[in-house]
């Protein structure tokens, strides 16, 4: 059969299934699949009862993966004036990572891994919907340049100063944290590789002054930047930073509060030299290793982090690599031993209360993920229980 033919007999059985269509008599309530008269009623058509989840409305936006489905907003154009609470921001970067690349698809990775959540719904375990206290958008992604780290690192910066330099929608009972008094918003950023904590720390500070971190990693990522002897680096040439040493650069820039009241959850990777605990004693931190939670218990490692942190601001940036490979194998430094799903969730509700500033989950590669797409939802379910920390405390003193 020529092609011509085949497209006239599609086209004539469209013409007769729509031709039958119309001729239908009324489902119920009283609407017609097709009208006769071609004007379509997309609010019924579409409405809950029938097929999708949520009635389409002209006010609605249908068909955008946001992060549990947030609005989308254009924060750096046409909306940059519409205020809101909580920013969602993508930071698609992974060219200073040490293994296996692919991070940059990470915001993207953990928006798909969001589509069953909402940030209208309860969280439940938390006993709260974020957006009885929050406005969440999603800001999309940062255009990170692909070719030039410093210039990357300098456009995220610039994009999360920008974020959190607006006054947010909402203002609460008592006084602000910031060291300006007024309400600002707070950025959920979706990595991207670790390195992209530093300046994300450079912005937060520079709202609220230097921050208790709260890490979860397996890894460190305290290395303090060495010259070798048989290094690649020429003696004049500085060692850039990368995502096992931006801890140690945020500490030299005050990013981070002064004594050691900041902490690593998770840790169980290997070291180059015992010497290494010393250094992240020096940068400010205190260290919860993943076999503790065997010893103490989830419970035990809450009590741990905030008798670190105390009542001061806090940061928290979640590294998946914290959770166990068999539960979350896509992401570059995969070590076995890992915090399971069901502990970060104990662990993050038992964290209610404190004072969060802004977040990242980082290091999500979606390429080594499996079909099941499971760390991808780990990631966004992890997420989801950020945003509700954030919206069951105000930054007030």
């Amino acid at each position: 059969m020529s092609k011509p033919t085949v497209f006239s007999s599609l086209a004539a059985i469209l013409s007769l299934a729509l031709s039958t269509i119309a001729q239908q008599q009324p489902l119920p309530g009283g609407r017609l699949p097709v009208p006769e008269n071609g004007d379509v009623n997309f609010t019924h058509v579409f409405a809950a009862e029938s097929v999708l989840a949520e009635p389409w409305a002209k006010t609605s936006w249908n068909g955008l993966t946001t992060f549990a489905h947030a609005d989308p907003l254009r924060c750096f154009g046409v909306e940059s004036g519409t205020p809101y609470d909580v920013a969602i921001l993508g930071a698609p970067f992974d060219t200073t990572t040490s293994f296996r690349p692919g991070a940059r698809f990470g915001p993207n990775g953990i928006r798909q891994g969001s589509r069953r959540l909402g940030v209208g719904r309860i969280n439940v375990p938390m006993k709260i919907r974020v957006t009885d206290y929050l406005n969440v958008v999603d800001c999309g992604d940062v255009p990170m340049v692909y070719t030039d780290n410093k210039v990357a690192l300098r456009q995220l910066e610039q994009a999360n100063v920008a974020l959190l330099s607006k006054t947010s929608l909402r203002s609460f009972d008592g006084s602000s944290l910031a060291k300006d008094g007024k309400f600002h918003p707070r950025v959920l950023t979706l990595g991207g590789d670790h390195t992209i904590t530093l300046p994300l720390l450079r912005g937060v500070a520079g709202v609220y002054g230097p921050v208790s971190v709260i890490h979860f990693d397996s890894h460190l990522d305290t290395w303090q930047p060495k010259q070798m002897e048989d290094g690649p680096w020429l003696p004049d040439e500085e060692i850039p930073v990368s995502h096992g040493s931006y801890f140690w650069y945020a500490a030299n820039e005050g990013l981070l509060a002064p004594n050691n009241s900041n902490i690593h959850v998770g840790i169980r990777g290997a070291l180059n030299s015992w010497e290494d605990y010393d250094n992240d004693h020096e940068v400010g931190f205190v260290i919860s290793h993943a076999d503790e939670i065997e010893e103490i218990g989830w419970k035990g490692v809450v009590k741990k982090i905030r008798d670190t942190v105390g009542d001061n601001p806090v940061y928290i940036s979640l590294d998946i690599d914290v959770i166990d490979p068999g539960m979350a194998p896509a992401t570059g430094t995969p070590e076995i031993g890992g915090i399971t799903t069901r502990e970060i969730k104990k662990i993050l509700q038992g964290l209610s209360g404190l004072k969060i500033v802004g977040a990242d989950i980082v290091e999500v590669a979606p390429g080594y993920d499996t079909q099941d797409e499971i760390t991808q939802i780990a990631a966004a379910n992890i997420g989801w229980d950020i945003l509700a920390l954030m919206a069951k405390t105000p930054i007030v003193e």
